[in-house]
């Protein structure tokens, strides 16, 4: 598994990911993506999450709109898919292992994609965010969640050269998707923003 992607470091730490000040720090990440997801778009019907971890964020929106008929996450750690299925009894929510970069589903399969930080963990952004646009329906919604800041510039001289962590950067990616509508909402601390694009 490419070492950019840090596979091993997330399914080591799955059976505690929600615990402890990491875990409310991902909490509120989680809660504050729905918060957006839902605005945009209300009433889902079929939703993907693209680094779903532990279900978290998955678990959230099926608690908020209970007739949301599907949720699908795929999680590149195992260890993290295993926590999610064990946590998991919602029979809508489905969990599977695989990549941004190759999702296993049909064309225009979900009205509502949304990922949390995960992004800055995908071996090819540009081509995970362009799977996120095949497999999003036609007006539907994509909402990115992750590490997008000025003050990461000086991360991409070296440890992370080429990758999107501004906005800048982010929306010329998500332009070259396909994406369009491209909106910016503050998240977490100073450096984690949600981006909300459309198909």
């Amino acid at each position: 598994m490419p070492y950019d992607r840090d596979v091993q470091a997330f399914h080591d730490r799955a059976s505690d990911y929600e615990a402890g000040y990491r875990g409310r720090m991902h909490h509120d990440i989680a809660a504050r993506t729905a918060e957006v997801a839902l605005k945009v778009e209300p009433q889902p019907r079929r939703v993907l999450d693209v680094g779903c971890g532990t279900g978290l964020l998955l678990r959230l929106l099926a608690e908020r709109r209970p007739d949301i008929e599907q949720l699908a996450g795929i999680d590149a750690a195992e260890g993290m898919i295993s926590v999610a299925n064990a946590t998991e009894h919602d029979s809508r929510i489905s969990f599977s292992t695989g990549v941004a970069e190759e999702l296993p589903y049909p064309d225009d399969s979900f009205d509502l994609v949304v990922s949390t930080t995960s992004f800055d963990h995908w071996q090819d952004q540009q081509a995970g965010l362009t799977q996120c646009f095949r497999v999003l329906a036609p007006k539907g919604h994509f909402v990115l969640t992750d590490l997008f800041s000025l003050w990461l510039t000086p991360t991409l001289i070296r440890s992370h050269r080429g990758r999107a962590r501004t906005k800048r950067r982010a929306q010329t990616l998500l332009k070259d998707a396909g994406f369009r509508t491209i909106e910016w909402h503050h998240s977490y601390a100073l450096i984690i923003s949600t981006v909300v694009v459309s198909k």
